[in-house]
């Protein structure tokens, strides 16, 4: 309410704007705005947001890669992000080396691709690992062979198979390789204006470390950027958890393979009665025929079952579930 005038105010200021006691230009406000450069060569088109969720996804993208490498190169991987920033394409084509190992992926249901760019040494390291060396990297660097590039196209299959589970929150992708380059001029895929999102991992395999760049063009992510924000992916995540958990937990439980073990009975013999144990020996067990036989899942005493076959395969019937309660004797009977 101070900046509200009264009449009289009002009037006094009129009578001295009329008899020059005031100047208008005094009363002017003079401070100067601030104006923030815009360069329309390179709009921008990805947020601080939008790069805060592609460096989640990569982190997530990051972790598949370093637990899944180490089984074809049997060393020791460790990736990490390294950077997220937006560039045109022209500036990221004109900063590749050559040659370089560039992947070009149709990263389907979007429209367009999405490259995958992996430093020479790592992919001459990986090379030499799957030939039997010691994973070294070559000392100056040279075009790949014929022999080589199958092993070089793996290595960007693994990674570029690797990109589904991360990218789940945001949208169920089937990425394919539509080719491999190892000139960087061939690699002219978009627009050399275009903006693309450039996500950077350090990868270390080894004692060799070199970096791997995942380009993003805007073009083909702009049908999903609006979900491109963290709000939206801990949502999926968290929605997605909910509904399919128990779904989840049961496939893997059922894909664990345990020993299941049946016990006919025990009995005690000398180790020279064992030696000279011949086909056709009685062994005289602690247990009746007609007695349940005990069935063992791991060491934990759970079922109680008949002995019978089912095409002339041995077989057993549970009678009865040995509850929790019961499990402690079951456990003393397979140590005692």
């Amino acid at each position: 309410m101070a900046d509200v005038l009264s009449q009289n105010e009002i009037d006094a200021l009129l009578n001295g704007l009329s008899t020059g006691e005031l100047d208008a230009a005094d009363l002017q406000n003079t401070d100067e705005k601030k104006v923030k450069d815009y360069d329309f060569r390179r709009p921008a088109k990805f947020s601080k947001e939008h790069l805060r969720t592609l460096e989640i996804i990569h982190e997530h993208y990051g972790r598949l890669i370093s637990t899944t490498l180490p089984l074809y190169v049997r060393k020791n991987v460790t990736v990490a992000v390294a950077n997220s920033e937006t560039v045109t394409f022209s500036e990221f084509s004109n900063a590749l080396s050559n040659p370089v190992i560039l992947g070009i992926v149709n990263f389907q249901p979007l429209q367009g691709t999405v490259l995958l760019e992996i430093q020479s040494n790592l992919g001459f390291a990986f090379i030499d690992r799957m030939l039997g060396g010691e994973g070294a990297p070559i000392e100056k660097a040279r075009p790949f062979t014929d022999i080589e590039m199958p092993l070089i196209s793996r290595f960007l299959e693994i990674c570029m198979n690797l990109m589904v589970e991360p990218w789940a929150n945001v949208l169920e992708i089937s990425p394919t390789m539509e080719r491999i380059e190892t000139n960087p001029q061939f690699a002219q895929v978009i627009s050399p204006t275009d903006m693309i999102a450039i996500v950077t991992l350090n990868i270390k395999m080894g004692d060799v470390e070199g970096l791997m760049n995942v380009c993003l063009p805007y073009f083909t992510l702009e049908s999903i950027m609006d979900r491109l924000n963290t709000k939206y992916w801990y949502s999926t995540m968290q929605r997605g958890s909910d509904d399919h958990y128990e779904e989840h937990l049961e496939s893997l439980i059922r894909r664990v393979d345990v020993p299941v073990k049946a016990v006919l009975g025990r009995c005690e013999v000398s180790v020279n009665d064992f030696i000279h144990l011949q086909r056709g020996d009685i062994i005289r067990l602690d247990t009746h025929v007609s007695t349940d036989m005990k069935i063992f899942i791991g060491s934990i005493y759970k079922f109680d079952a008949l002995p019978g076959t089912v095409r002339d395969n041995y077989a057993v019937r549970v009678t009865n579930v040995i509850r929790e309660e019961e499990e402690q004797h079951g456990r003393d009977a397979i140590t005692g």
